[in-house]
C-alpha cells in the first residue's frame, strides 16, 4: 500500500464525504459505538471547563461529549460533516462547531481537554510536531489530551502507532503519558500536564 507523503488537505475529505454522508459509519458502526464508550470512560476528569474535539466528523462523539464539557469547541476540516454535526447537536447550546484545518488554523483560548480522535495520523511528521506545538500552547494546567487511533492498515501519511508515538514524543516536556491502552483495532493515548 502506497502512503501519502503529505498532510492530507480538506479536498480530500470533502471529496469522501461527497460520496457519503456518513462514510465511516460513524452513526451505525459497533466499532465506532464501542471506541466512542471507552474514550468517555478513560477521561480522567469527570468535567471539563473548556474543551476541544478536533476532527469532530459528523457529532457523534460530540454530542456524547457534550454532556462532561461547559463548554465544548468541535472542530472539522471539511464543510460537508460539519453542517451534519450542527443539525445533530442543535439542541446543545454549550457547543460550538468551526471549520479549521490543524496545525495550519488554530482556536483561540485555552482549553483543559484536547480530544484528537483518528485524525493526527491524516498529518506529515512535520505537521504532527507543529500540532503538538500548538496543544502545547492551547492547553490549560491540569489539562488532559486524549489520542484516539485505529491501529490497522491505512494509506495515510502515518500509521495510527506512528502518529500517536510521535506526538507523545514531541508533548515529553510538558505532558506526561498516563494511559497507553489498546483495544481491538484502535489505541487510546491520556496524556496530563506534568
Amino acid at each position: 500500500m502506497t502512503r501519502a507523503g503529505h498532510t492530507l488537505e480538506p479536498a480530500y475529505f470533502d471529496a469522501v464525504y461527497a460520496s457519503d454522508p456518513d462514510p465511516w459509519k460513524f452513526a451505525s458502526s459497533a466499532y465506532e459505538r464501542d471506541k466512542y464508550a471507552i474514550t468517555l470512560a478513560a477521561l480522567p476528569q469527570s468535567r471539563y471547563v473548556s474543551a476541544l474535539e478536533i476532527g469532530c466528523a459528523i457529532g457523534v462523539l460530540t454530542e456524547e461529549l457534550a454532556s462532561r464539557c461547559d463548554r465544548l469547541l468541535a472542530i472539522d476540516a471539511a464543510r460537508t460533516p460539519l453542517k451534519e454535526a450542527r443539525r445533530r447537536c442543535a439542541e446543545l447550546s454549550t457547543v460550538r462547531f468551526e471549520q479549521m484545518f490543524v496545525p495550519e488554523q488554530w482556536p483561540d483560548g485555552a482549553f483543559d481537554l484536547i480530544l484528537l480522535s483518528e485524525i493526527v495520523y491524516y498529518l506529515s511528521a512535520d505537521d504532527v510536531v507543529r500540532l503538538a506545538s500548538r496543544v502545547s500552547a492551547s492547553l490549560a494546567s491540569e489539562g488532559n489530551v486524549v489520542l484516539v487511533h485505529w491501529t490497522g492498515e491505512t494509506d495515510y501519511p502515518l500509521t495510527g502507532d506512528e502518529a500517536a508515538e510521535l506526538f507523545i514524543t514531541c508533548m515529553d516536556q510538558t505532558m506526561l503519558a498516563e494511559r497507553r491502552d489498546r483495544h481491538h483495532a484502535f489505541r487510546l493515548d491520556v496524556l496530563a500536564c506534568r
